[in-house]
C-alpha cells in the first residue's frame, strides 16, 4: 500500500496514467485511489476516467498499467 493523505487519497504510482480495469477490461486514466471506511474495514477504491469522461470505480487491486 502507498502513503495516504489526510483526505483519504492514496499517492498511487499510476495516478494520471492509463490503466486497465481487470474486471471490466476497460481502459482509462486513474484519477484517484481513495480509502473508504466501511463496517467490515477499509476498502481501496480506484476512480478511473475513460475518454468519454464518465468516471467509474473498481477495487484498487483490479488495476494494472494499460
Amino acid at each position: 500500500m502507498y502513503p495516504v493523505d489526510h483526505t483519504g487519497h492514496e499517492q498511487h504510482p499510476l495516478l494520471h496514467r492509463q490503466v486497465r480495469d481487470i474486471a471490466s477490461k476497460c481502459i482509462g486514466t486513474l484519477d484517484a485511489v481513495t480509502h473508504e471506511v466501511h463496517s467490515h474495514g477499509t476498502v481501496r477504491v480506484a476512480h478511473i476516467r475513460p475518454p468519454s469522461g464518465i468516471t467509474w470505480t473498481t477495487a484498487a487491486s483490479n488495476i494494472e498499467p494499460a
